[in-house]
């Protein structure tokens, strides 16, 4: 209780540095999986991504938690976060395993939580294009209230796109910050700059 929040990670192997994170700190009361998040400060707004770092493979009940997680790591910093579950995938238009857990997802987090704006299975370019959005699927919770959260279904599509935002220049970025954690930890990436940890704290 000495310290609010601990950043590790400048030196080591993401798998080095979390692992006692989970040992020692572990995870919050009632909370089953940990994640990772990043926020990109873009010119139209923060922009959150998660899972970027920690789920490989997430199931419908991970992914489920990982939204609500992030809901409240979003409330916590002011944002009033508005979810696409991003897929191959839109409103069904292809079947597969991927398409259907994210879809399902959606379902349940409409189930538990009523007041979190959250839509999908969605592809990414209908998630971060509104007027195309409303001119496909005018029916989209999300038409009209374009999503500043983007949830993926693994944790390779999570990884790419942030890194390919990130060096893209599309906005700073802050992370990875884990949700989920008893207390405040968190893994920068290896070789981060004195700015991203300073942004990071």
């Amino acid at each position: 209780g000495d310290a609010d929040a601990l950043l590790t990670g400048l030196s080591q192997k993401y798998p080095s540095a979390i692992r006692p994170i989970l040992q020692i700190i572990g995870k919050n009361e009632g909370v089953n999986k940990i994640a990772g998040i990043y926020i990109l400060l873009t010119k139209k707004g923060p922009l959150i991504l998660a899972d970027t770092t920690i789920n490989v493979n997430p199931s419908v009940d991970d992914i489920v938690e990982i939204v609500i997680n992030t809901a409240a790591a979003a409330e916590r910093m002011s944002i009033k976060p508005r979810f696409a579950l991003l897929s191959y995938s839109n409103f069904g238009s292809n079947k597969g395993e991927l398409p259907q857990r994210m879809q399902r997802a959606s379902e349940i987090i409409r189930q538990k939580r009523p007041d979190l704006i959250v839509d999908g299975e969605m592809q990414a370019n209908f998630a971060m294009d509104n007027d195309l959005l409303k001119e496909v699927f005018p029916f989209s919770t999300l038409a009209n209230k374009k999503p500043n959260v983007l949830i993926f279904p693994g944790l390779a599509s999570g990884n790419i796109a942030y890194k390919l935002l990130q060096s893209s220049g599309v906005g700073e970025a802050i992370g990875p910050i884990l949700i989920g954690l008893d207390k405040s930890a968190h893994v920068l990436q290896i070789g981060s700059s004195v700015r991203e940890i300073v942004n990071m704290a």
